[in-house]
């Protein structure tokens, strides 16, 4: 079998066409992206788009010769002709307003009635009219999908709605139009609360929907903006008494009118809750993850990481599991797609009926799935994602997880109570500049005292409590008491905790307490840009209360080299970290 041929250093291959094309920024990140987008979301066939060679128009109306290249031109028939254009997409790298005034020549001197403008950060649709004799231009929310009219244009039925297969895109552009659009709201935290309320209203109006009846978030051709708003904001009432466990009752959508329009715009074709959970995960965290600053050691651990951890602790479908830490979700989330893989197997072994294996699926997620973070925005988050992606958004608490128990609400304290959980995978927030400070807080635990090696006795020994200590190190105590006697936990933790010499009381109570299954130690990259304390993962087994512990067995030991990304968080294909919870279940079957 002949290999796939690859292109020349500096190119790709155009996604349209095939053609080899220069890799320059504009070609990966906007037009071969839109190319897809048309294909795979709008269903255009490939024989009714062009991209090279480029579609050419003319500069002004007097010219015999076309001399304006077009990035992606879009056709009515196979055949190209000038007559049959019908759409022109413009992936310069301009500003919003000096791609708008292009992409307007470009309408001007040509028959296409329709342009996209689109830079891979931020896109506008806007409309060719003529009237009177004179060329009008209106922005509207959206292009039709392949077959549908112009004025069909947020006339959905609930059937109509399809799978995204691109919503990173549209997310992206989302989030830059509000950043820079939206009148009130700017800063990213209080627009990804803004986001996730209307992602609410569309789960919403998708799930209460009949499949027959036209949904309502739609925003039509020649709506108003403001008409469009006042029926989300309507909507956004039946969703407050709905989710009320995740939005509260004051909660409202401060977005103007347009910022509304262009949201429901960008998402009003497809059905989030019928898209793959991996175009869900990807498109969220695009967008929440500019308003996790890492102020307070807050930002997503990298997929590859969390779905390394959880794929090594290997939670069964009937096992408890826990993040104390859990920010905005992501091993739960993880967590609940390995435990939904297992179910969707077995369901199909057993010949379930494929509403029998959903059912089971959402048991599971609620009855087993459970969060803590302190911080009510990424508790928020978490819940938000979780309702976005299947549910177990009940089980996700706003609580600090270091504190007493009996200090948390109640019913937080009925669902998170000590040695009750079964696996536990966490990245706590770690650093000096976030030290957990207060004697109640820190008598609870054996690592919140200095300890002192007694090199005669050849044993550390306990002395007075401390003032404060790092999170990272009181969190690992607190994972041992939340775990059940033969429980697993996955936790990422600085490098100084396994190597500081002063630190050894810390080891010495791990192996009393539990049997190191695994240590990873992972390149300094995998948490940049965000930071670059050089981690490893620690993955260890509780022992049963009747258990001595060992002191001679084998750990799975590994160094990744590479993580998927340079230290400026930008995509490389060399990933360590995805092969290596192969390696550690061949090393543990004996391979």
């Amino acid at each position: 079998m002949e290999d796939k041929k690859e292109p020349k250093e500096g190119y790709i291959f155009d996604y349209i066409s095939g053609e080899e094309v220069k890799a320059t920024p504009e070609e990966i990140e906007a037009v071969q992206v839109y190319s897809k987008i048309l294909v795979e979301d709008y269903e255009y066939p490939k024989s009714l788009l062009q991209t090279r060679p480029q579609y050419r128009v003319k500069v002004r109306p007097s010219d015999t010769k076309k001399e304006y290249p077009i990035d992606i031109a879009v056709f009515a028939n196979n055949k190209r002709n000038e007559d049959d254009i019908t759409i022109i997409i413009e992936c310069k790298k301009k500003t919003r307003q000096d791609g708008l005034e292009q992409l307007k020549d470009y309408l001007r001197f040509s028959k296409a009635s329709l342009g996209v403008w689109f830079n891979g950060d931020q896109k506008l649709f806007i409309r060719k009219l003529e009237k009177g004799g004179k060329v009008l231009f209106q922005e509207i929310p959206n292009i039709p999908k392949h077959n549908q009219r112009l004025e069909d244009i947020g006339k959905f039925v609930r059937s109509d709605l399809k799978p995204a297969i691109n919503l990173k895109s549209n997310f992206k552009t989302i989030r830059n139009y509000l950043a820079a659009n939206n009148v009130g709201a700017t800063r990213d935290e209080v627009l990804a609360q803004e986001l996730i309320n209307m992602i609410f209203c569309k789960i919403y109006d998708e799930k209460f929907t009949r499949q027959t009846d036209i949904v309502t978030f739609r925003a039509g051709i020649d709506e108003e903006p403001e008409d469009v708003a006042k029926r989300i904001k309507d909507l956004f009432t039946e969703v407050k008494k709905k989710y009320s466990d995740v939005i509260d009752s004051s909660d409202n959508i401060h977005l103007d009118s347009k910022s509304i329009f262009y949201v429901v715009g960008e998402l009003q074709n497809f059905s989030l809750t019928d898209s793959s959970r991996d175009a869900i995960g990807d498109a969220f965290e695009v967008f929440i993850d500019h308003a996790l600053k890492g102020g307070q050691g807050q930002f997503f651990t990298p997929r590859n990481v969390v779905k390394m951890i959880v794929e090594i602790v290997n939670p069964s479908t009937d096992e408890k599991i826990l993040d104390p830490a859990c920010g905005s979700g992501g091993f739960l989330i993880e967590s609940m797609r390995f435990i939904w893989d297992k179910i969707e197997k077995e369901g199909k072994n057993l010949n379930w009926p494929d509403n029998e294996i959903e059912i089971e699926k959402q048991k599971v997620a609620i009855k087993n799935l459970r969060g803590v973070d302190k911080d009510y925005f990424l508790s928020k988050v978490a819940k938000a994602y979780m309702a976005l992606l299947g549910d177990g958004r009940g089980g996700v608490f706003c609580e600090n997880s270091l504190d007493s128990p009996k200090n948390w609400n109640k019913k937080t304290q009925i669902e998170i109570k000590l040695e009750s959980f079964d696996v536990i995978v966490t990245n706590p927030p770690f650093g000096a500049k976030l030290p957990v400070t207060g004697e109640e807080i820190i008598k609870q635990f054996e690592f919140g005292y200095k300890w002192k090696f007694n090199k005669k006795e050849n044993q550390w020994e306990k002395g007075k409590i401390k003032d404060k200590e790092a999170p990272q190190i009181l969190f690992i105590e607190r994972c041992l008491q939340l775990l059940n006697p033969g429980g697993r936990l996955g936790i990422v933790l600085p490098d100084g905790i396994l190597g500081n010499d002063k630190l050894g009381y810390i080891r010495n109570h791990i192996i009393k307490q539990a049997k190191i299954l695994a240590v990873i130690d992972v390149p300094i990259e995998t948490f940049m840009p965000h930071t670059s304390t050089k981690t490893s993962i620690i993955v260890l087994q509780k022992y049963l209360d009747e258990e001595t512990p060992e002191t001679d067995y084998e750990i799975f030991m590994a160094i990744a080299e590479t993580c998927g990304h340079n230290r400026r968080g930008d995509l490389q294909q060399e990933d360590d970290i995805a092969l290596i919870s192969s390696l550690y279940k061949d090393w543990k079957n004996g391979k």
